[in-house]
């Protein structure tokens, strides 16, 4: 997969917005980062003290890893989510189950607001998932969210996730869930068709 296939477009426009994602500015984009996995509302990103710098050398990490990437979404231009694609079989579940060609992993964060958007997290999602499948060599979505974290287990339901089963990370108790094509394209068909 390119790092900057299909990036820097208009993935959705939606009745919130349109929904952009381009490859991610460690350098430039590392404060406003810092404000978003920092606040009380993005917890579950575990990176609750982490300082500037740490963020910054993280992503910088991402941005030079051969099987990592981070892009970040934007809502009519203004920056508004984080998305994380990895190869599973190389980070964060080595061991922990048995990849299948064209497994990718996901992580998304959205922006801490205090005047959330109804629909808008859900728009997000389905907007990754977009951009996940448009490689035509995706076929299979993979995330491991905490198993505590149960909005996100509803909102992965609603795109088409399926649990499989609880797994110990080293820091985290994780539901592991897959997503296929086939069931983000029959979770996702009613709302895509009235966003046209």
């Amino acid at each position: 997969m390119s790092r900057t296939s299909r990036m820097s477009r208009v993935t959705a426009t939606t009745d919130i917005g349109a929904i952009t994602i381009r490859a991610l500015d460690p350098l430039k984009d590392a404060e406003l980062l810092h404000s978003w996995v920092t606040h009380p509302k993005a917890a579950f990103w575990m990176m609750q003290n982490a300082k500037l710098q740490e963020v910054e050398r993280e992503y910088m990490a991402i941005a030079a890893a051969e099987h990592h990437h981070a892009y970040l979404g934007l809502r009519d231009g203004e920056p508004a989510f984080l998305m994380e694609k990895y190869d599973p079989r190389y980070i964060e579940l080595v061991g922990l189950y048995e990849p299948e060609p064209g497994d990718v992993g996901m992580h998304f964060l959205v922006a801490p607001t205090d005047t959330p958007v109804h629909g808008f997290t859900r728009a997000v999602i389905t907007a990754v998932m977009a951009e996940l499948f448009a490689d035509p060599a995706t076929r299979r979505v993979v995330v491991e969210p905490d198993v505590t974290n149960k909005a996100v287990h509803a909102l992965n339901e609603v795109v088409g996730f399926v649990p499989e089963r609880e797994i110990e990370k080293p820091e985290k108790r994780a539901l592991l869930s897959f997503c296929t094509r086939e069931q983000f394209d029959a979770a996702t068909r009613e709302v895509r068709s009235l966003a046209i």
